[in-house]
């Protein structure tokens, strides 16, 4: 039989490990939680805090070191809101690790703070893959509880519950839950000219080129989303579709499915409306992207996302 990606899970055994975001390594026991964990976790000795403004990290900064982590007491000059905080989870020492967010603005932060968002946190490696694994949680939760105040059936207002994993309505005790948003992210493949399908948003920085990606629909499987998107943004048909890692992604609270499709037509077609441009990239020139940083003018994504993971392990698996 012909070796194809399609049919190995090479090049790693769990490669959404090596994606950033992934590497969250607190107990979460969400089987456990109740009414009484976040209080009982606030009374812990050696318990630590990740603060947020708005949406950056807050880092304790003395000109040499960046330090995420606040005891209780460490917070009261950025006014933190703990009526808002969420349990993220336990330490394997058992040491709770919760998310607050604080009142002063970023830009009003005092000189020994330095706000940081998500991205230029694992852009610059500004925190270990644990911590960024769990700003991920954060972000997202904080996000969620932000969004809900307000019921959506009968417009009252919503109380958090269990630590921030709940929301209930104070007048119709309507519940609801956290959500997490799906995104397929494919790289699609012409197995028999070995080259790949990237496109370039004008989003995107000057240059750079990019897997494909959409959400995916309601009562859609990942599969024909990663079919739908590929055909609706490049007019190529895919056929076989393989599952390769996944990655939280706190913007605000998205998984992306990373895949790879099989191109079973090769005539590319691009919509202009989501799309300056889309190409067929051979091995070689991913190979002189990934060594070289850039070829002809073209770049990839930055290390650290699905889309590079995606991208550098199919050029790996025939190495």
């Amino acid at each position: 039989m012909k070796n194809s990606i399609f049919l190995n899970r090479a090049p790693h055994l769990e490669p959404s490990e090596l994606t950033a975001f992934s590497g969250n390594m607190l107990d979460r026991d969400s089987e456990h939680r109740d009414e009484t964990s976040l209080e009982t976790a606030l009374k812990v000795e050696g318990m630590h805090i990740l603060a947020f403004s708005g949406t950056q990290l807050v880092l304790k900064h003395d000109g040499q070191v960046l330090d995420p982590l606040f005891a209780p007491y460490e917070l009261a000059e950025l006014q933190p809101n703990f009526d808002d905080a969420i349990l993220l989870g336990h330490q394997a020492s058992g040491e709770p690790r919760l998310a607050v967010p604080v009142n002063v603005a970023p830009e009003a932060l005092a000189a020994q703070y330095k706000p940081a968002d998500p991205r230029a946190l694992f852009r610059d490696a500004l925190v270990g893959d644990a911590l960024l694994g769990e700003v991920a949680q954060a972000l997202s939760l904080l996000r969620w509880n932000a969004d809900n105040r307000f019921c959506g059936r009968c417009g009252g207002r919503m109380e958090g519950r269990i630590g921030g994993y709940k929301r209930i309505c104070s007048a119709c005790a309507h519940e609801i839950f956290p959500r997490t948003d799906p995104v397929a992210i494919m790289l699609v493949v012409d197995e028999k000219n070995d080259r790949c399908l990237m496109g370039r948003s004008p989003r995107f920085p000057e240059g750079m080129y990019s897997s494909l990606a959409g959400f995916v629909e309601p009562g859609e499987t990942i599969e024909n989303a990663v079919r739908r998107e590929t055909r609706e943004e490049s007019g190529i048909v895919v056929g076989r579709v393989r599952y390769h890692a996944s990655q939280p992604w706190p913007m605000p609270h998205q998984l992306m499915i990373g895949c790879y499709g099989e191109a079973t037509t090769f005539d590319i077609t691009f919509d202009t409306a989501e799309l300056e441009d889309c190409l067929w990239f051979t091995r070689d020139e991913i190979g002189s992207m990934l060594s070289e940083g850039s070829f002809d003018g073209r770049t990839l994504p930055i290390e650290g996302t699905i889309a590079r993971r995606l991208i550098a392990d199919w050029f790996e698996w025939r190495h």
